[in-house]
């Protein structure tokens, strides 16, 4: 019985495996929704003792479960310290803390983190893949992006400071850092509108921020996108398939096709 249990509980290539996990998920997804449905006071008021019943039958599920998990692990242990048996005691606790201590009740959200389990359900070629590509072109074009951010503030302390003296501490530019927020407001085409330029020669600066932001936004991407078509350029022959010729998705351990092993270049 231990070993089916685990087989489904913990198991995710097979059939029960994978519904255990959706069922899993749709749970704690309708557990998140109540906890913010009850944050709502007409709600809460309204349909209390429902709200009240509802969370404590998802509470007892997930218990259950938490301790079905720790009987059926082969190691106890490791599983209550691990990422995932840290996160799931702490989503079952404050619903237990709620009767005595007061405040506790809106971390039950907490719950949202054991939705990341949803890519143990999409462990795909493709999606795995495709994830170390963006992480190795990433690491790749870390200084270019380190250099461009150095550039960026700099630009935002020069405008910023320009922008005070153009002012002269009027109109919301009573300081440099004001006026520096100002600037990365602006930049970043947020435009709360807080403060805004009142001379003709700060409202040309601002339109000019505004134009330079966009190029901005820009050159990160342009960045990774070069360093994510190089990594696919210089590994493209390593995606086939010694045995069968078959053509896999980068970084693909085993063939889809035939099952061999690749051999990483």
């Amino acid at each position: 019985m231990r070993k089916k249990l685990h087989e489904i509980i913990f198991g995710t290539t097979t059939r029960e495996g994978k519904l255990f996990d959706l069922i899993l998920l749709v749970l704690i997804l309708l557990s998140v929704l109540i906890v913010m449905f009850e944050s709502v006071p007409t709600w809460s008021r309204q349909y209390k003792n429902e709200l009240f019943y509802i969370e404590w039958g998802f509470t007892i599920v997930f218990t259950i479960e938490y301790l079905l998990r720790i009987w059926i692990s082969d190691r106890p242990l490791k599983y209550i310290l691990s990422w995932w048996g840290i996160i799931d005691f702490i989503s079952i606790v404050p619903t237990f803390l709620t009767p005595f201590v007061s405040g506790y009740t809106s971390l039950r959200v907490v719950r949202a983190l054991r939705l990341l389990r949803i890519f143990r359900i999409l462990k795909l070629p493709r999606f795995t893949s495709e994830s170390q590509a963006l992480a190795h072109s990433l690491k790749a074009s870390y200084y270019k992006i380190m250099v461009f951010m150095f550039f960026v503030v700099m630009m935002m302390v020069l405008a910023g400071t320009l922008m005070y003296v153009i002012e002269g501490g009027e109109n919301g530019f009573e300081s440099i850092p004001a006026s520096i927020y100002w600037a990365i407001v602006t930049t970043t085409t947020v435009g709360y509108g807080d403060i805004t330029p009142g001379t003709d020669l700060g409202k040309i600066l601002s339109s000019m921020m505004m134009i330079l932001g966009y190029v901005i936004i820009a050159v990160p991407t342009g960045l990774i996108s070069v360093e994510m078509s190089r990594y696919k350029a210089d590994g493209k022959e390593d995606n086939l398939c010694a045995n069968c010729g078959n053509d896999n998705p980068f970084g693909s351990v085993y063939c889809n096709q035939c099952g061999s092993e690749m051999i990483q270049g």
